[in-house]
């Protein structure tokens, strides 16, 4: 009996280290932040959202066919992925678009900014304003620390990837539009995207 006991145990210890192998590894969270950054998310007004693990950066196994650079937004699952090589790909947590105002395609990375200015448009202006023409980059700043602009041939498509100076709402529906990461995501993003690198965003009702 306690044998049996015995090689049960080890059997389940097989499986939990099995699982343990398969599960997800989460980056460095800070190991890629500028001195300017630390400065200025350590002074940010809002409070330090408790991010549910699930949205937390994580690394994990990719079967679809993209390839490695590729970024893909899976809008119904409110998830982020950078393919990586052998299978992988780093899964972010993000804040995507109201199911109306959702925007879904490819494009690719036209450019990329460094605490951006946030200019309003003046769709955001009529329905959500009145706001200054332009807000200084900052912590404040709706377009948080980082952001990727998102282009469809040479044309800009008015959409972004972006930081958020609202990281509770990760995992929501609630922007414009655009696609929203913690701060310190769309930092660690931008270091590893290549400029041109193609963007697939799919649509509500479809998941990876």
């Amino acid at each position: 009996m306690k044998r049996g006991l015995a090689l049960l145990l080890v059997g389940l210890h097989g499986l939990l280290l099995g699982g343990c192998m398969q599960a997800t590894l989460a980056p460095s969270s800070n190991a890629s932040l500028t001195a300017r950054d630390r400065q200025l998310l350590a002074h940010a007004r809002y409070a330090q959202a408790t991010i549910p693990e699930t949205y937390r950066r994580h690394i994990v196994d990719y079967t679809r066919k993209e390839q490695p650079g590729t970024i893909l937004v899976d809008t119904n699952s409110k998830y982020l992925y950078y393919v990586l090589p052998g299978g992988k790909a780093i899964r972010y947590g993000v804040t995507v678009g109201e199911e109306a105002l959702a925007w879904s395609g490819i494009a690719t990375v036209g450019k990329t900014a460094e605490w951006p200015d946030w200019i309003p448009t003046a769709e955001i202006q009529a329905r959500l304003g009145p706001y200054p023409k332009r807000v200084a980059g900052g912590p404040d700043n709706p377009l948080g620390a980082r952001a990727l602009y998102l282009y469809e041939g040479n044309k800009d498509t008015l959409y972004r990837i972006h930081g958020t100076n609202q990281p509770e709402y990760i995992g929501q529906a609630i922007s414009s539009g655009c696609i929203r990461m913690t701060n310190e995501d769309v930092i660690d993003l931008v270091n590893r995207v290549k400029p041109g690198a193609i963007v697939v965003v799919l649509p509500p009702g479809r998941s990876a």
